[in-house]
């Protein structure tokens, strides 16, 4: 790949010479071919969908449908699986809400302490509501996710398996696919939070089998506040939606009201109508790089990384994986967000604190660390910013 001319994509690495945004993991930069795509639809269209009888809206509507179309493809979906969401979180709290009518007293739900709040607390929600069970996958010492601890936990209780497909503390892959068909084998549901996974790994949903696949615009190139929710078309028609009102209804009777068949059921009232046809725009661009081309250069980066952080004294790596584009780390007897400041003088930009994930966190007896995360935007010379900028926190806070 051609780093020089990918960061030339960029207008927010174009405005800000010498900065090494390393912050990819909580929000990606946005590539000029997004913004001018949710510029055409505001320039040239502006007007809602899926309701006007004039040529303006049949246009949007057909752009806003056919970015529904995109998205499926980007994953191996079929397009009527695709419900649009507000993001990552939003999904995953939609599959829990709706799919609680299905979870009745007794019933297991399992999930990891690497989870990301919002995939963990919308069941811990459901289970204090049914008075179910919520059962933790054990880690190994590593903090990782086994097919042997998964085995030790599921049974024909368990009714839901909510996992993340890459952790976003320690950036771990887990076993998707394996973990699929033991779930499936008891008759359980798997809803798997790929919000750290799509933006960087080639997604073919239907190879995982997995039941719900919950992810964000932002994280991938695309506009922030949208975000998509694919489940299975059978599983999506007997869900009901969690959320009434305009768009989604079939007929309103002052008594009755029926629904229109998913994904439309679960999108009520004027969609995210630019920033659906913007995330359409980024699959594209990362099709048009090659997510294996993304995937190789991140992976470039974190091993150059590894082995210049090898020689620094007085920091502690809690991933050392080369599975993905995370490093998790903390200088000895400094405090992250202390650490963070000499970040921001040096313009590299990393994330400070527990990333919204305190039980993993807490597995690793601390309060915080350090996170960077690296991108196709990012080259070796955004690494060694890192490294010096590592060295100076260090050597400045150890001084006194």
């Amino acid at each position: 790949m051609d780093i020089k001319k990918i960061k030339e994509c960029f207008p927010v690495l174009n405005n800000n010479p010498g900065l090494a945004y390393l912050d990819s993991a909580a929000s990606s930069l946005k590539p000029k071919q997004v913004i001018d795509k949710i510029m055409y639809y505001y320039n040239e269209l502006g007007v809602n969908v899926n309701r006007g009888v004039y040529d303006l809206s049949y246009r949007a509507t057909d752009l806003y449908e056919d970015s529904r179309r995109v998205v499926a493809k980007f994953i191996n979906a079929n397009e009527d699986e695709i419900v649009f969401t507000r993001g990552a979180s939003a999904s995953l709290n939609l599959v829990a809400s709706s799919y609680m009518e299905f979870i009745n007293e007794g019933d297991e739900i399992i999930t990891t302490l690497q989870e990301h709040h919002s995939a963990m607390m919308p069941w811990l929600n459901v289970c204090k509501k049914k008075n179910a069970k919520l059962i933790y996958i054990p880690l190994n010492e590593e903090g990782k996710v086994t097919i042997e601890a998964f085995k030790s936990v599921l049974s024909n209780k368990t009714k839901v398996v909510s996992i993340n497909h890459v952790s976003n503390v320690l950036g771990y892959t887990n076993p998707i696919k394996e973990i699929c068909a033991l779930a499936h084998s008891v008759g359980a549901v798997v809803s798997v939070d790929g919000a750290q996974s799509v933006p960087h790994l080639k997604i073919d949903v239907k190879d995982l089998d997995c039941d719900f696949l919950s992810f964000s615009g932002h994280k991938m190139c695309g506009p922030s506040g949208v975000g998509v929710l694919y489940g299975k078309k059978e599983l999506l028609d007997k869900m009901p939606p969690v959320e009434f009102g305009g768009d989604m209804a079939q007929d309103v009777f002052p008594y009755e009201m029926t629904f229109k068949d998913a994904p439309y059921k679960f999108e009520t009232g004027t969609p995210l109508i630019s920033e659906v046809i913007g995330l359409a725009e980024a699959c594209k661009f990362l099709e048009g790089i090659g997510l294996e081309n993304i995937k190789a250069h991140e992976l470039e980066l974190k091993k150059y990384a590894i082995e210049k952080l090898k020689d620094v004294e007085g920091i502690t790596i809690y991933n050392n994986n080369l599975d993905s584009s995370l490093i998790s780390f903390n200088i000895d007897g400094v405090h992250p967000h202390d650490a963070a400041s000499i970040f921001d003088k040096n313009k590299v930009c990393l994330r400070a604190g527990y990333h919204c994930a305190q039980p993993i966190t807490r597995f690793l007896k601390q309060i915080s660390t350090l996170r960077c995360s690296f991108y196709f935007y990012n080259d070796f010379e955004d690494v060694d910013k890192l490294v010096s900028s590592i060295i100076e926190a260090r050597d400045f806070f150890l001084s006194f």
